[in-house]
């Protein structure tokens, strides 16, 4: 009766009215013992309350005052919690059934929640980091490849830098004897010496001298190349040196907001450069 009253929300697009609805379900399946099927309509819940709008129930106005902004905004994160919550759920049904690859997929929709609607990175970031502890037990290595370079990237923003080393690190190395995603393996070292860099100019050094040695393909990489000559702009402390090594690398690999982000961490810390938050291009 619930499941019914929810699928005819949702064809409505009641959003919230459905999830509301499938969560009574979860509920009653679980009572019943039914735990397959209170999973299932926990996640159902969940993916309802994801596409909650405060206009459900009423026509948008076209100019929305302060009070209906107010309103929209927590009603959005009260949704998004909600999601959270059943997904949740879901995942404590599907790890005690031991389906860790399902429980995995639902930490990745919860960690995205987190990143888009809550904006919490530091809880999007645990998400991430329980689904590749689940994929790895399940031996999905690929899939755990991919939740663990969320978190590096994400570590690296918030200046934790040896976390994000530790994971390009370990990921770089277990890519680059593979055929299909060795080429990968240049970018996770570049990223690895780049958060090294950040730290400590010797460390980059070291670093670099290691993947090279770990991985000769590396060598010849443009990035490796790149990272040569920020080095020795960087000793010299020469800023428009480095300037021009970027502005080179980037006219034929463009630079994406992470790398720019780093990139310009690093010439922060040339001395004498005097334009502020600074232009790499």
């Amino acid at each position: 009766m619930y499941t019914r009253a929810a699928n005819m929300f949702k064809m409505a697009k009641n959003w919230s009215a459905a999830g509301n609805a499938f969560c009574q379900a979860a509920k009653l399946h679980m009572q019943l013992q039914s735990k397959h099927d209170s999973a299932t309509s926990f996640v159902d819940a969940g993916n309802a309350y994801k596409k909650a709008d405060p206009q459900d129930k009423k026509t948008a106005s076209p100019e929305p005052s302060l009070t209906e902004w107010i309103f929209s905004l927590f009603f959005l994160n009260a949704c998004a919690s909600e999601a959270i919550n059943c997904l949740n759920a879901a995942i404590d049904i599907y790890t005690d059934m031991g389906r860790f690859t399902i429980a995995a997929k639902h930490h990745i929709t919860i960690a995205e929640i987190y990143e888009t609607e809550l904006v919490d990175i530091e809880k999007a970031i645990a998400h991430y980091e329980q689904s590749a502890d689940y994929y790895k037990g399940e031996e999905s290595n690929s899939s755990a490849n991919k939740c663990l370079l969320k978190v590096a990237a994400y570590a690296a923003q918030l200046e934790q830098y040896q976390k994000a080393i530790e994971i390009y690190e370990q990921v770089g190395a277990n890519t680059m004897d593979n055929p299909l995603l060795k080429y990968s393996a240049k970018d996770y070292f570049f990223k690895a010496a780049l958060c090294h860099f950040i730290v400590d100019e010797l460390n980059a050094k070291l670093a670099l001298e290691k993947y090279e040695e770990m991985f000769p393909a590396f060598t010849d990489s443009r990035e490796c190349k790149l990272l040569k000559k920020l080095l020795e702009a960087h000793e010299e402390q020469n800023s428009e040196a480095y300037t021009e090594a970027v502005k080179e690398f980037d006219s034929i690999s463009r630079l994406d907001q992470w790398l720019t982000t780093m990139l310009l961490r690093i010439k922060k810390s040339i001395q004498g450069d005097g334009e502020g938050d600074g232009d790499l291009k």
